[in-house]
């Protein structure tokens, strides 16, 4: 049975997520920006944390942590390559580990550019990845500590996964990555009509997050660095794609 995920807004637009068991009553936590609307989701589902998986050590994914654990004493899972700037891990994995939510299994993917040692959790038999500040809605993380080819190899690593995941990712950024889209791939009919929901749900002050991994490949232009139309218009036909992810990814910075 799949887990029962519920996304959880906090701070002004970040996303935690509770993923719950039904079989076994195992409840995940999936970052913790801030504690008030997390242990109000818990208490008002009926739900008990027994496991908190962090991506990465940025404040906003890890400052509500010691006030969820003083009510849901939890196991704290995280990156061993992180672990010397995480709150203090109960277990420690690395890319290609298994972390295991009741009867639900993940594994754990490294997908460091936004951050060295930041990872992505996917559970394959609920069709959900993890992926906070990597990828996002027709984005991705601005790339603070890794390079840009690391970057471009995590999101690689994130668009083999099957069409049908959902992405579940860590803001709600989609507006202005829409935006800046349209400045790469102003001919992509998908794209075209993406922006024009988002547009429509965001006046509606409705979330764009998640998103469905089949419309990321479609639409975002960080997963689109080998596409032929993106790379005339860029002015970069026949060139490599991390060239090209780079190049795009240098544009955000400074749009």
């Amino acid at each position: 049975m799949p887990l029962d995920i519920r996304t959880i807004p906090c701070l002004d637009d970040n996303y935690a997520y509770l993923a719950h068991d039904p079989e076994t009553g195992a409840t995940a936590l999936i970052d913790i920006p801030e504690a008030a609307p997390i242990l109000k989701a818990l208490k008002d589902l009926g739900w008990t944390l027994s496991d908190i998986l962090i991506t990465h050590h940025h404040y906003d994914h890890i400052d509500g942590l010691a006030d969820v654990l003083r009510q849901h004493p939890a196991r704290v899972i995280g990156a061993a390559a992180d672990a010397h700037r995480l709150p203090a891990l109960d277990v420690k994995v690395a890319e290609g580990d298994t972390v295991q939510v009741g009867s639900e299994s993940g594994t754990v993917i490294d997908v460091s550019g936004h951050t060295v040692g930041h990872v992505a959790f996917y559970f394959a038999g609920s069709a959900a990845v993890f992926t906070a500040d990597s990828l996002m809605a027709l984005g991705c993380g601005r790339v603070f500590e890794g390079s840009k080819p690391q970057m471009h190899e995590s999101l690689q690593k994130l668009a083999a996964l099957p069409g049908e995941t959902v992405v579940y990712s860590g803001h709600e950024y989609t507006a202005a990555n829409a935006q800046f889209a349209l400045t790469i791939d102003p001919d992509n009919a998908a794209l075209i009509s993406r922006v024009r929901e988002v547009t429509e749900k965001r006046a509606s002050h409705l979330p764009t997050v998640p998103s469905l991994l089949s419309e990321e490949l479609a639409t975002n232009p960080f997963l689109r660095a080998h596409d032929p139309a993106i790379q005339a218009h860029l002015g970069m036909t026949g060139a490599n794609a991390v060239d090209v992810f780079t190049e795009i990814r240098t544009r955000k910075d400074n749009f």
